[in-house]
């Protein structure tokens, strides 16, 4: 495990101590302040970091989600950080791995006793219809194997937090969580590990009925809009390829990605 690049509130030793003997597989690092984790670890990507390279902000300037949105962060109250994985040449990444990933983040979330963890479709952890963590993943340009993971968890809602996003989040401390930024970091990587062997191994398809065990619009009335598309109908779940299927008064749609967005239907529960 490295040591911090600038001064963080990270404890680095005590993430390698919590991860154990899987702390040989991460390089953990850990900045006060960067633009965004993603961005810095893609950089790092394109002259070789080795796969399980890790890096931590205690706050990002320009954190972003999925469609362009901002990850709201503050010192200890958000855990964001990135994680580089190469995937060898017989897994069939990048299909659908950040389903593969809200696996894993759900797992770790059990592994904290956090229950009733939901997940959206594609990229969302949820609680009670609120967003707990968000996750984006971005390939190295040229080599589709090599990707970046960005994690972005509420630990707790920072009180600065815009109204409108305070109502739609969730952080761990309501839920009864107690455990320190630096445990949640080493249950999260040591789940993340796990799920993407599995993943590597089997593909999406291993993991596909954990990740439908899970699903937070299964069999309800959805809505979905954006590149081209505003569809309303009941969502059937994912196929093997991690495409959403949702049942239309014109016939199954499959909806593999692009920029969309997943809400459910006027008087549908989220």
């Amino acid at each position: 495990m490295a040591g911090t690049l600038y001064e963080s509130s990270l404890d680095i030793a005590a993430v390698a101590a919590a991860l154990g003997k899987l702390a040989r597989r991460f390089d953990v690092d850990a900045v006060a302040e960067c633009d965004s984790t993603n961005s810095r670890l893609l950089t790092l990507a394109e002259t070789g970091a080795a796969s399980g390279s890790v890096l931590v902000s205690d706050r990002q300037t320009a954190g972003r989600g999925r469609r362009g949105h901002t990850w709201h962060s503050a010192p200890d109250d958000s855990l964001t950080f990135s994680v580089l994985w190469r995937f060898g040449p017989e897994s069939s990444a990048p299909t659908a791995l950040s389903l593969a990933v809200g696996v894993a983040l759900a797992d770790a979330m059990d592994n904290l006793r956090i229950d009733g963890v939901a997940l959206k479709w594609p990229n969302d952890v949820l609680h009670a219809g609120r967003k707990l963590a968000g996750i984006l993943v971005e390939l190295q340009p040229g080599n589709t194997r090599s990707a970046v993971i960005g994690v972005g968890l509420n630990l707790r809602l920072p009180e600065n937090l815009p109204a409108d996003v305070a109502q739609t989040a969730i952080g761990l401390d309501s839920l009864g969580s107690r455990a320190s930024r630096e445990e949640v970091l080493a249950i999260t990587l040591a789940s993340l590990a796990r799920t993407l062997d599995n993943y590597a191994a089997g593909g999406f398809a291993a993991l596909r009925a954990a990740w439908l065990s899970r699903h937070a619009f299964q069999n309800q009335s959805v809505r979905i809009t954006g590149d081209g598309v505003d569809s309303v109908g009941t969502c059937l779940g994912i196929d093997q390829d991690g495409a959403l299927l949702v049942a239309t008064a014109s016939g199954l749609k499959k909806i593999i990605g692009g920029e969309v967005s997943l809400r459910a239907a006027a008087g549908a529960l989220p």
